[in-house]
């Protein structure tokens, strides 16, 4: 299944979320510390509701130790400045779907990361700055498991 990694996320409300939608839908949740919260929180429990145990979610101490564990083929960094849409490209399971931090996004150096195979976008309007982290990563999400005929699904 895909997995979703968050780079030092700050909001842990947009966290929560993340959390009950990869347990709804299978996928991984990575995030790469600095976190901006305690995962303990409880903004962060309330928003993944009683979803915790039913999600696959693993801290990494920092990106290098992320890429090791997750030896990714396949890396989308999704930034509101790429050229290509989230919607142009076939994702394969095992696909790392790489979103960055509220409210900045990844920056310039990150995106340079020899790992990240793509810099993909969600199309919105014009002069609208980004989505909300947790809706972007739902978004892509459920556009890959579709690809997939939302395999395991009921």
């Amino acid at each position: 299944m895909f997995r979703l990694l968050f780079f030092s996320p700050r909001i842990a409300p947009n966290t929560g979320n993340a959390i009950r939608m990869v347990a709804a839908t299978g996928c991984e949740l990575h995030l790469v510390e600095p976190l901006g919260f305690d995962l303990s929180e409880p903004k962060l429990r309330r928003a993944g509701l009683d979803y915790h145990d039913l999600a696959s979610v693993t801290v990494h101490r920092d990106l290098a130790a992320a890429w090791e564990k997750l030896a990714p083929e396949r890396v989308f960094a999704f930034t509101a400045h790429a050229a290509t849409s989230f919607a142009d490209v076939e994702y394969l399971a095992n696909d790392v779907l790489m979103f960055g931090p509220e409210p900045t996004g990844l920056d310039a150096a990150t995106l340079a990361d020899p790992h990240i195979t793509a810099q993909l976008r969600i199309p919105m309007l014009a002069g609208r700055r980004s989505l909300n982290l947790s809706n972007a990563a739902a978004v892509a999400v459920y556009e890959a498991w579709r690809q997939h005929g939302f395999s395991g699904a009921i």
